[in-house]
C-alpha cells in the first residue's frame, strides 16, 4: 500500500530533505583529492546531529556507517573508511537523515579533482536522467511512464539501466511501497497522488548493466569493473506537480 502523507507529515518531510541536501553541500565543500572517505562520513554525521535529527542508514540492517561511500566501480553501500580520494575518482554519498520520525534520501555522485571525459558524461547524463524523470511527476500519472523515461533517456546516451536496485516510497520508513524502478513500460503502474512522496534514483553503469555484491554483503559493483554513478532526489507529489524535498535552495 502506497502511504499518502498529511501536510504536518510533509512538513517534517521537508525539513527532513533539508537537512540531507545541506549534508550534500558540506561533503561538496571538502570532497578532494587525499581526504578519505571515513573523514567525510564523520563531518556527514556531526551535521546530521546538529540540526536534530539521525542518520537513516547508521544500524540499518546492520549497516556501519551514517552514509554509504562508493568508488568508481562501487554503485551502492559502500563503507567509508581509511580509503583516500585519488584525483580522477568518482564518489556517489548516499545521505539519509530522520528528523522528528521522518526522513529524507538523496544521492548524488561527484568528481574528485579532474576526471576523464567518459567520467563527465556518466555524471551529467545520469543527473540528467534523474530529471527527465521528475519533469513528470504530478498526480494521475502513472508511475512507470517516469521509469520509461529514465531508462530512455540513459539507453539513448549509449549507457545502461541497472535493473536489481530500485527507488522506493519514503516517509516513517526509509523504504516503502511503491518500488520504483529505473527502466519500464509508459503508461503502467499505480496512479500517483497528491501527498506520496518518493525516492527517484537512477544507477547508470558505463559498461554492461549487471552488478555484483562483494564479500562484506553490502558493497554492489558493477560486474565489468567499470564505472557507474547515481542520483537521487526525494520528492513529494503536490496537486499540480511534484516538489523536491532534498534540493539546496540558493
Amino acid at each position: 500500500m502506497i502511504i499518502g502523507k498529511s501536510e504536518t507529515e510533509l512538513g517534517l518531510m521537508r525539513e527532513a530533505g533539508r537537512i540531507v541536501a545541506e549534508t550534500h553541500r558540506l561533503l561538496a565543500e571538502h570532497i578532494a583529492p587525499g581526504i578519505t572517505t571515513g573523514e567525510l562520513d564523520h563531518m556527514a554525521d556531526q551535521y546530521i546531529r546538529s540540526q536534530g535529527a539521525v542518520p537513516s542508514f547508521k544500524g540499518y540492517n546492520g549497516f556501519p556507517a551514517s552514509v554509504c561511500a562508493s568508488v568508481n566501480e562501487e554503485l551502492v553501500h559502500g563503507f567509508p573508511g581509511k580509503r583516500k580520494l585519488n584525483e580522477g575518482d568518482i564518489v556517489t554519498f548516499d545521505i539519509g537523515a530522520q528528523y522528528q520520525g521522518y526522513h529524507g534520501d538523496s544521492a548524488w555522485t561527484y568528481p574528485v579533482g579532474r576526471i576523464s571525459e567518459e567520467a563527465r558524461r556518466l555524471l551529467d547524463v545520469t543527473e540528467a536522467s534523474l530529471y527527465a524523470g521528475l519533469a513528470l511527476v504530478k498526480p494521475d500519472i502513472r508511475l512507470f511512464t517516469i521509469s520509461h523515461a529514465i531508462q530512455k533517456y540513459i539507453e539513448d546516451a549509449g549507457f545502461s539501466v541497472v535493473r536489481e536496485y530500485v527507488g522506493h516510497g519514503i516517509g516513517a520508513d526509509l523504504h516503502e511501497e511503491p518500488q520504483i524502478p529505473n527502466y519500464g513500460l509508459p503508461d503502467r503502474g499505480p496512479r500517483l497522488k497528491a501527498g506520496m512522496v518518493l525516492a527517484i534514483e537512477p544507477m547508470v553503469n558505463v559498461g554492461s548493466r549487471y552488478v555484483k555484491t562483494l564479500e562484506d554483503n553490502w558493497t554492489v559493483v558493477t560486474v565489468d569493473g567499470l564505472l557507474c554513478a547515481h542520483f537521487e532526489h526525494t520528492v513529494a507529489v503536490t496537486p499540480d506537480g511534484m516538489e523536491i524535498f532534498t534540493k539546496l535552495n540558493a
